[in-house]
């Protein structure tokens, strides 16, 4: 049985010119980029030219660049490293939506907990659009951040960055942005959106995992941004500790790839997005969560419902046919619940729980859409046969 991956927007596959790239600098060059003999110089080389290829990838200058392990660690460096630094300043107020990734809003809660801090959960609409007025009306003196995703992991709603950074810029507050599900399905240009910082990871564009970076706009200080980390005063003292290299060369080599070919690849995938969605519909009881507009809606996502299927047996049941999806709400500590992004947007948590993500990606083919779509109405039905959940 040929099994089908439409879990892209959790994971992408590696690229196998990616893992030859990898390969080398595993079994070859395996020099500390810290040590100044060759060995060192040629993993120093390997780094920097990484370094170019993720900066050209977003229109930014390779000195912009700082290496992560994750979008994570990233999102943690911009938003409590501005936290740090201007803590005694009187700046203790951050905006940010509802339908952020748990990273940010975790990191928010935290600085509220620990620090004093006074966090502004903006409202979103029903399609998940944050409201550019609601943003400005909520600006205060003491703002210090304004942190929206471009692209929602969840339900793929594309947020309009540029006009959100504008108002922010305006009010001389810093904005950031996380990239990572964006990078490698639409056009990503830092200085066209205008932002302060970003966050983008590699295993959403076909690179390892393990490896992310933080774009930082030349005209700020880096020094504004204390570090998590310190140590060896790597990455500019801003991210300390020996480099990934085999990360940072993964990252590097996906980047150079996807500058070249994203164009391309995103054109199959919005052809097999919209012959999913159209799929979907097409079944009783069913709907779309996110933009049915689909040039607002993140290339390759689909984020849909079932009516009186639990998602979660949705996702095992087709896993069974060799198809791997994604649930649409989280589980932690071993407690299923709703989707934060579904409740945000308007579902009751009942409907929430309904809910799957599909995804694809570059790898895909129509023909793994088309048996998607022959599976779910059989997948479905054999669900309501054993199950009261309604």
């Amino acid at each position: 049985m040929k099994r089908i991956y439409l879990d892209n927007n959790a994971t992408t596959p590696v690229d196998e010119r990616v893992v030859e790239e990898i390969n080398i600098f595993l079994k070859e060059k395996w020099g500390n980029p810290n040590s100044i003999h060759s060995f060192g110089r040629e993993a120093r080389d390997a780094v920097e030219k990484s370094r170019e290829n993720v900066a050209k990838l977003i229109n930014a200058e390779p000195e912009e660049i700082f290496f992560t392990s994750c979008g994570s660690e990233g999102n943690n460096t911009i938003i409590k490293g501005l936290a740090f630094h201007f803590i005694n300043s009187g700046k203790k107020h951050i905006i940010t939506s509802k339908i952020e990734h748990k990273c940010v809003l975790n990191c928010c809660e935290y600085l509220k907990k620990r620090f004093g801090f006074e966090i502004t959960y903006l409202d979103v609409d029903k399609e998940g659009f944050v409201d550019p007025e609601a943003l400005e009306s909520c600006i205060r003196e003491d703002t210090l951040l304004v942190s929206i995703m471009l692209a929602n992991n969840e339900i793929g709603t594309l947020e309009n960055i540029k006009e959100l950074a504008k108002i922010a810029k305006e009010k001389d507050v810093f904005f950031h942005t996380d990239i990572c599900q964006a990078v490698g399905k639409m056009e990503v240009d830092v200085k066209k959106l205008g932002i302060d910082f970003a966050t983008l990871s590699a295993h959403k564009f076909y690179g390892p995992k393990g490896i992310g970076a933080i774009y930082v706009e030349e005209s700020i200080d880096v020094d504004v941004i204390d570090p998590l980390i310190h140590g060896g005063n790597q990455e500019k003292g801003l991210r300390s500790g020996t480099e990934n290299v085999l990360g940072i060369v993964g990252m590097g080599k996906a980047a150079e790839i996807c500058a070249k070919e994203w164009r391309k690849d995103v054109e199959k995938i919005k052809r097999m997005q919209k012959e999913l969605i159209n799929g979907i519909l097409s079944m009783d009881n069913t709907w779309i969560n996110g933009p049915l507009d689909l040039s607002k809606r993140l290339a390759g996502n689909v984020n849909a419902g079932f009516y009186g299927v639990d998602a979660h047996s949705l996702v095992l049941v087709l896993d069974e046919y060799g198809i791997a999806i994604s649930p649409g709400s989280a589980c932690s500590s071993g407690e299923i619940k709703p989707s934060h992004v579904l409740l945000a947007i308007g579902l009751e948590p009942q409907k929430a729980r309904m809910c799957v993500r599909m995804s694809l990606g570059k790898f895909n083919e129509i023909e793994d859409v088309e048996k998607t779509l022959e599976v779910l109405p059989k997948a479905v039905e054999r669900i309501k046969k054993i199950s009261s959940f309604r």
